[in-house]
């Protein structure tokens, strides 16, 4: 391990007890890979399990060509889930809670088997899912006012924040997951339309995708874990008494409220 590697999960750990950004880490540290990205998230990982957070899942990010071609990156990126990262729908949260938030609108597969890459596909995600509902991720970043490349936001836990699922599942069997077509509305107005398939061509690809990028660091999706499975359009900018709701179409809608200042 470089020696640098715990100094940057430090600080990001340091960053987020604190609700304080930092700097980017591709700026304080010289030579910051993908692979010490990475490095970085999984101490951070270990440290948050070892004091009591309870992993319940991943997420996916980077799902859009667009937002690879952005980042300069071939694929998407992943992070972990926690037990205190999953709200209730229906309640409004704190808006500073969070330090700079944004909203993606996606559908997050609840795994009933466990699904261990190499050689993973979509048609095998789909027959270990138990079921898909509606979700929203609050992204955030620890790094100051966004100021990411890929290195940072690996680093930074794939830049997540929090999650509100649905209360509605529904079989994915039953559903062509390509042409599921998404309205986002923000405080009553539309605000972004899309479809399925703006998510890695099909949102159980980007799960498939998961399971074998996981596979390079030993790891696996177990039965049950929540699987954030990438945003069908970009992310939108929270502020203080915004509500966002994404109505899906054949699966249902969830909605997002936060406090006023």
């Amino acid at each position: 391990m470089k020696p640098f590697i715990e100094l940057a999960a430090k600080e990001l750990w340091e960053a987020e007890r604190n609700n304080q950004p930092i700097s980017p880490l591709t700026e304080t540290y010289s030579g910051f890979t993908v692979e010490d990205a990475y490095a970085v998230q999984q101490q951070v990982k270990a440290w948050k399990v070892e004091a009591g957070a309870r992993l319940i899942g991943r997420k996916i990010g980077l799902t859009s060509k667009a937002m690879q071609n952005a980042l300069g990156v071939p694929e998407p990126d992943f992070g972990s889930l926690y037990d205190n990262m999953l709200l209730p729908e229906g309640t409004t949260i704190p808006f500073e809670q969070f330090l700079q938030p944004k909203v993606e609108a996606e559908l997050a597969f609840i795994m009933k088997e466990d699904l261990q890459g190499p050689g993973v596909h979509f048609q095998d995600v789909i027959r270990a899912t138990s079921f898909i509902v509606p979700a929203f991720e609050i992204i955030d970043s620890r790094v100051r006012d966004w100021k990411i490349k890929i290195q940072d936001t690996i680093a930074d836990n794939a830049s997540s924040g929090a999650l509100v699922l649905g209360s509605r599942g529904v079989f994915v069997d039953e559903l062509n997951l390509r042409l599921v077509g998404l309205v986002l509305e923000s405080n009553g107005q539309v605000v972004d339309t899309a479809a399925g398939a703006a998510v890695l061509g099909h949102p159980a690809a980007a799960v498939a995708w998961l399971c074998n990028k996981l596979a390079e660091f030993g790891e696996g999706l177990q039965a049950g874990d929540i699987v954030l499975s990438g945003s069908f359009t970009k992310a939108y900018e929270v502020k203080p008494g915004s509500v966002f709701s994404a109505h899906f179409d054949q699966i249902g809608t969830v909605q997002i409220g936060f406090e006023s200042k």
